[in-house]
């Protein structure tokens, strides 16, 4: 099955369902497939060819998820680039992927004009509302106004692709540097999906709320894991607003909730106990590992609510999960690795570790990526020859630790290890440490270049509202409970943490001691 099956079967067999809710607009599956019809059969009018790169430069809406599908259905593919990033990161993506067709907003329009200053190919832009002066050599065609004069029932597109074809250019974060490009086939995503979907449980009732931003790899997935299953997914364009978000939840009966560690932190600022929350089955954690205080107060504040942490790389979407049964027995695992892959740590010989050793993670399974695009360097660095000649696994770059059952436990990037004093240190030793604080909020631990002892370790935290702690009363909590090597020679009390576009920290601006 190609991804663009997911919508038509549930359109076939459910087509008044609510599919797609998008503030007070809401679509069924006939719809939404309707629409998404019709778009891809503009798109092949105007020239788009089987396998050209589509961009999507849009928040959360409508539009986006039409854009998704119809770019599918026309036999393309699709890269949706994060509204909030600033022109350069837009051109590079657009220049990198060749992008011949821009989707983009009216509330994205400024921000895509000085990108496409610094494009040079050919590029037509589909644009909802009015769009301002783009430079003369584009062309421009008003997205609102041609799925306004809708389609005239016509069905799919005839559609060549097989599941080996790329579907989608997924860009990393770039918190290391420039974002790279993953390349996902059908074959990848529909198998990912597919796992994922098994282990939730979800079915067909599901209605499932999303603040994830569509051009990261978890928040694409919950339109993918909806639009499979016949669920509805409602779609919020960010978490500004939490109680607006909350009561939103409540009212419309909401079963799934997916967050990041960030969010999580919001939500335990809050009083849940004020929101009727009886309808929510399940609350799922990704893109970093969810603090063990977290998951304490998650859980006494929500017993009812399945908790999932996990965890999961752009380079394969998902790859383990902790079941809701474990996660009072095992807090600080990220579980065992999902349906349909198979996951174990290797030494740096490459050979498989045992219980307690730490190593790299290895995935092998249908869902790792075809690779980097256009990055054949960065390709071979990750994806190695496994057991067969013809088949490639990812080392993800990521250090675990699995214990006697099998549950994996994250250490570190490899390339974020503190190397002090001739010893190897890692943050997320350092950080549960501090999270274990009353009155932490958000932490995290990095290493600062020194010339003699190689890297100092510097910690940053935010605090809770109405704590008062002071750097040395952490740095006393620390000393108290970790060796002297590892305890914080730089803390750093901030309101707030940088964030990147995926909601990860960005470690970047917290080098400086200063």
């Amino acid at each position: 099955m190609q991804l663009e099956g997911f919508l038509e079967q549930s359109a076939l067999t459910t087509p008044s369902k609510t599919a797609l809710v998008v503030g007070e607009r809401r679509l069924t599956y006939a719809q939404v497939e309707e629409l998404a019809n019709c778009l891809a059969h503009g798109l092949l009018d105007h020239g788009l060819k089987r396998g050209d790169r589509v961009a999507v430069f849009m928040e959360n809406s409508i539009e986006a998820v039409l854009s998704i599908f119809a770019i599918l259905k026309a036999g393309a593919v699709f890269t949706i680039i994060n509204p909030a990033f600033q022109s350069a990161k837009v051109a590079h993506i657009l220049n990198h992927s060749g992008a011949v067709v821009v989707i983009s907003s009216a509330a994205c329009c400024r921000v895509l004009q000085r990108a496409l200053q610094s494009t040079s190919h050919p590029m037509t832009v589909w644009s909802t509302g009015k769009p301002d002066e783009y430079p003369d050599s584009r062309k421009i065609i008003r997205l609102d106004q041609f799925l306004a004069q809708k389609a005239d029932g016509s069905g799919p597109p005839r559609n060549l692709c097989v599941d080996i074809d790329t579907a989608a250019l997924i860009y990393t974060s770039g918190s290391t540097g420039v974002p790279k490009a993953v390349a996902m086939t059908h074959l990848n995503l529909v198998s990912a999906i597919s796992s994922i979907a098994a282990y939730l449980e979800n079915t067909a009732d599901d209605i499932i709320l999303s603040v994830l931003p569509l051009s990261s790899s978890y928040g694409l997935g919950q339109i993918l894991i909806a639009f499979k299953l016949g669920a509805t997914i409602i779609l919020e364009r960010s978490f500004a607003y939490p109680r607006i978000v909350l009561e939103r939840i409540v009212y419309e009966h909401v079963t799934g909730f997916p967050v990041v560690p960030t969010i999580a932190a919001i939500l335990l600022q809050l009083d849940l106990s004020i929101y009727k929350l009886s309808d929510l089955r399940y609350i799922t954690s990704a893109s970093a590992v969810l603090p063990r205080i977290h998951i304490a107060k998650l859980r006494r504040l929500l017993p009812a609510v399945r908790l999932y942490s996990m965890y999961g790389l752009t380079e394969c979407n998902r790859v383990s999960y902790l079941p809701p049964n474990q996660i009072d027995l095992r807090p600080d695992s990220v579980g065992r690795g999902m349906p349909n892959q198979e996951v174990y740590i290797v030494d740096d010989s490459g050979a498989r570790v045992g219980p307690g050793i730490v190593g790299e993670l290895v995935v092998r399974g249908s869902s790792v990526m075809g690779g980097y695009w256009n990055d054949t360097h960065e390709t071979e660095k990750s994806l190695k020859v496994g057991s067969a000649p013809w088949e490639r696994i990812l080392h993800t770059g990521d250090l675990f630790r699995a214990d006697e059952d099998g549950f994996l436990y994250f250490v570190a990037r490899k390339d974020n290890i503190i190397k002090t004093k001739g010893e190897k240190v890692s943050p997320k030793e350092i950080e549960d440490i501090l999270y274990d604080l009353e009155g932490v909020a958000e932490a995290v631990v990095l290493g600062i270049p020194d010339p003699i002892i190689g890297a100092a370790i510097k910690a940053v935290v935010t605090l809770r509202a109405g704590s008062y702690l002071t750097k040395q009363e952490i740095k006393r909590h620390c000393g108290r409970h970790l060796d002297g090597l590892r305890v914080p020679a730089y803390i750093e009390i901030r309101e707030t943490l940088p964030k990147n576009e995926a909601g990860k920290t960005d470690c970047k601006e917290l080098i400086c001691i200063a």
